[in-house]
């Protein structure tokens, strides 16, 4: 999908628990939820 937007050299980072201390946190455990950074770029 991100490649489909013309969206070039992307990178996926590390997963982060997102929900840590949130209302949500314990149904975010079950269903195993991490937040990912992407970073790409257009080309010139």
């Amino acid at each position: 999908m991100i490649s489909g937007a013309g969206l070039v050299d992307i990178e996926l980072a590390n997963p982060v628990d997102t929900f840590a201390g949130a209302s949500g946190e314990k149904k975010a455990r079950q269903f195993g939820t991490y937040g990912y950074s992407i970073r790409a770029r257009r080309p010139a």
